[in-house]
């Protein structure tokens, strides 16, 4: 039998959100998948349809990270593509002087070096021409709140450009889209107040993780070959400035 010449892409965080829909976006443009996730039986959901693959994933355990990275080289020969989903930071964070050790080293493992942790497993690993794709966040580009979580996705928007310039070479293009709101099981016990965030955006519309999926997506793509070192805001328009909120709100132009 021929070896099959589908891409194969790892995407942490599979099981909800953001990586459910990126899984389901590789698979749309034939890519083989392995969705990883530390919540095994939300990945096993995804594995019904024969080009994917489920593992358990804890990207704050090393030796899972590492096991995690072989099993997708072992069960589809090598490794295109890494995309990072896993993170996040559930409710309403304290105020910074509230806020513990324990806070800062449970955010930034998560949503920092983690993501360090997955690209360090899988870049020996992976062929020359692929991708990482990362997922940060528009706090990590301007005062959002949360100060823990906003400082490590900030972290991610510069590890993004020293892998982009020091993986170049290896033919390893590595990029990050910075998502704003969008609608995800963060806010299930929360109810309508994500669509109450609407006015922030320009769009006039929060995100859905499709929105993000598309971004990942296009940047392990042939048509993004010349883009690395990169953070894309995939935010409705807010991070272009608050015009439109006040205009919205006064009925005037700034």
């Amino acid at each position: 039998m021929t070896p099959s010449t589908s891409p194969v892409v790892l995407v942490t965080g599979a099981g909800h959100g953001i990586g459910r829909a990126t899984v389901r976006k590789f698979r749309a443009t034939d890519a083989r998948v392995l969705a990883a996730d530390v919540d095994l039986a939300a990945a096993q959901d995804l594995a019904t349809d024969p080009g994917v693959r489920a593992a358990h994933l804890d990207v704050t355990d090393p030796a899972s990270v590492d096991a995690c990275v072989a099993e997708c080289v072992d069960r589809f020969g090598r490794l295109d593509h890494l995309v990072c989903t896993a993170g996040g930071d559930k409710g309403t964070p304290p105020d910074f002087l509230d806020q513990t050790d324990d806070d800062w080293r449970r955010l930034t493992e998560l949503n920092l070096y983690g993501v360090v942790r997955c690209i360090r497993a899988a870049v020996p690993r992976m062929s020359a021409g692929g991708a990482i794709a990362l997922v940060g966040s528009v706090n990590g580009l301007a005062a959002w709140g949360g100060a823990p979580y906003s400082a490590a996705k900030a972290g991610l928007v510069n590890l993004t450009q020293q892998l982009g310039a020091e993986l170049g070479p290896r033919g390893i293009r590595v990029n990050l889209v910075a998502p704003g709101t969008v609608r995800t099981r963060v806010w299930d016990d929360q109810p309508g107040r994500p669509d109450q965030m609407a006015v922030l955006y320009p769009l006039g519309r929060i995100g859905e993780p499709e929105d993000i999926a598309n971004a990942l997506a296009f940047l392990c793509s042939p048509d993004a070959s010349w883009i690395t070192g990169v953070t894309l805001p995939v935010d409705g328009g807010a991070s272009a400035g608050p015009r439109h909120l006040f205009t919205r709100l006064s009925g005037r132009t700034p």
